[in-house]
């Protein structure tokens, strides 16, 4: 039976290990984080004074870094990015238990406890190319700051209600106004009481920026007398701005959990908070996180809350289709490995050509050079004939050999070693232009569908032979000048077709709402625009219209 009464806390925070032997995967970096601390131990501190957890989200950096500050007994100072991180800020708060032991508490038997200084996030400051942050601007002058507000002297005497002949007299000029209030009769009225005290507001803004924040932190870590923690999950973005963090730290890498730990883990955490889950939420939730175990937990709190039933897979939603194309993009061109049908299939849930696109867009930004990218194009073109072939005989074993060749065989021809890459997989550009435009190719199917309706022409027929010849009609009769007959063509097509604003739109190459659409489609009852004169103009009814019920008789 679930829990009545369950705590608002969410389990990622409540659940929160206090030993690093806690956590889940990771044990590697988990026995490096532990001698890093260790090393702690004595009087001085040692060489490495700072370490830097870098991973993906979700993978346990900060729960280490907590946890090593809890087996150790260390007070924690915590600042993550929610908090204001320019150099001011951490030279008040870090650096103060970083020089000094104000914020260190003494052990019972007379020696000093460390304070952990743990900056989350590290890689979200804003860089520069030097140690030397950017000077914080100053506030504008009570002048400045009213003639931006008014603009104009006149509209400054008006509303203060600054009259010639009164006082106090109105200022002429802009000159005539102070660079502060000081003791002025115009300073006491209360409009002005108003401006000034918003006026004296400015200058005493919380800085919420990061700027200066990587200076500050790297003199940190040259400097530090107390263990300090930076996570990130891009360790480069913090080295290439200062050479204090690729040789001053301990740098440990966290990686994505194992799918088997983390179905070990929610399996036990399930018992333990006697959660109802359907059968099969768990796998979906495994398959869901991609090793971020954060994640898995959050899912996990948001059905447990709802019948054990098809409820909870429904909240769970279809898998980020687009992020797992991304993920094994960027692994197969960065990690040359042999990869199993089977292994595609499972990761992506998707026919293996469905990947081509992905790949083919990407392997020019991740080759080393021109020949391996040549080999790349020469194992791409393989899959994609494979694939091809698959589809074309409906035989689909071949699809096995096809996603083999294009993951494995493609990863082997790029490179002979696992290369980091710094910039992410690009979305192919072909389905990028296919989505940017399937607005626009649904209206146009829906044109050639009451236009073959209309003519009993399937809609490929009427695409092929009608859409010309209604773009040419529609073209024409947007223009100013056109003629009136092609004008009053196109009323009667769109009048006959049912064609609604966003189809007259497309047509003209306009938008739906333009005037050039609404006097296309203005109603039966109103007048047409005005024509040139015809022999058959007096032949027309009272109404204004002259009655045409086929499309031949706007011929030529």
């Amino acid at each position: 039976m679930g829990s009545t009464a369950r705590p608002v806390v969410p389990l990622a925070e409540r659940l929160r290990p206090s030993r690093l032997d806690d956590l889940v995967g990771n044990p590697r970096a988990r026995s490096e984080l532990r001698a890093w601390a260790d090393a702690w131990a004595g009087e001085r501190p040692p060489t490495q004074r700072a370490a830097v957890l870098t991973g993906p989200a979700g993978v346990g950096k900060t729960s280490a870094a907590l946890a090593v500050a809890a087996e150790h007994r260390w007070t924690v100072v915590e600042m993550n990015a929610s908090d204001a991180r320019n150099e001011s800020a951490l030279e008040q708060v870090a650096g103060r238990a970083a020089i000094t032991h104000t914020l260190a508490d003494s052990e019972p038997g007379g020696g000093r406890r460390r304070a952990l200084i743990l900056l989350d996030e590290a890689d979200s400051l804003s860089g520069r190319l030097t140690d030397t942050p950017r000077a914080r601007p100053q506030p504008p002058s009570l002048r400045e700051f009213l003639r931006g507000r008014y603009q104009s002297v006149e509209a400054l005497n008006a509303s203060y209600g600054l009259k010639p002949g009164a006082k106090p007299a109105p200022f002429s000029d802009w000159e005539d106004l102070p660079r502060t209030p000081g003791n002025s009769a115009w300073a006491r009225l209360p409009a002005a009481r108003r401006d000034v005290e918003e006026w004296r507001s400015l200058g005493h803004t919380a800085d919420l920026s990061d700027r200066g924040g990587v200076a500050a932190i790297a003199r940190l870590v040259r400097a530090t007398r107390q263990p300090l923690i930076l996570t990130a999950n891009d360790e480069r973005e913090l080295s290439r701005y200062s050479t204090a963090f690729r040789t001053g730290v301990r740098r440990i890498r966290f990686y994505p959990i194992s799918e088997s730990d983390v179905r070990r883990r929610l399996d036990q955490i399930v018992a333990d908070e006697h959660l109802r889950l359907a059968p099969g939420a768990i796998e979906a939730i495994v398959r869901r996180s991609r090793g971020d175990f954060r994640a898995a937990l959050n899912d996990v709190d948001a059905i447990s809350i709802l019948p054990p039933d098809e409820v909870q897979l429904s909240v769970l939603g279809a898998r980020d289709l687009a992020a797992d194309m991304e993920a094994l993009t960027q692994e197969v061109l960065t990690t040359p490995r042999f990869y199993r049908s089977v292994e595609v299939r499972d990761r992506l849930d998707a026919p293996p050509d469905d990947l081509l696109p992905w790949i083919e867009e990407n392997i020019p930004h991740f080759a080393p050079d021109a020949r391996h990218r040549d080999a790349g194009f020469v194992a791409l073109a393989a899959a994609s004939h494979l694939l091809d072939r698959a589809r074309r005989a409906r035989v689909w074993s071949l699809w096995s050999y096809g996603s083999e060749v294009l993951t494995g065989g493609v990863a082997l021809a790029l490179r002979d070693r696992p290369a980091p890459r710094s910039s992410g997989v690009a979305f192919p550009q072909f389905l990028g232009e296919m989505g940017r435009s399937r607005s626009q190719r649904a209206i146009r199917d829906s044109v050639a569908g009451k236009a073959g309706r209309r003519f009993h022409l399937s809609r490929r027929k009427a695409r092929e032979s009608v859409l010309p010849f209604l773009d040419a009609i529609f073209a024409t009769a947007r223009l100013p000048r056109s003629p009136a007959a092609v004008r009053q063509a196109a009323t009667q097509i769109a009048r006959e077709l049912e064609l609604g604003p966003e189809e007259v739109g497309y047509l003209c190459a306009v938008e739906p709402d333009s005037a050039v659409v609404a006097g296309l489609l203005r109603a039966p009852d109103e007048p047409p625009t005005p024509a040139t004169s015809s022999p058959s103009s007096h032949d027309e009814p009272t109404g204004g219209h002259r009655t045409q019920r086929h499309l031949s008789d706007f011929g030529g």
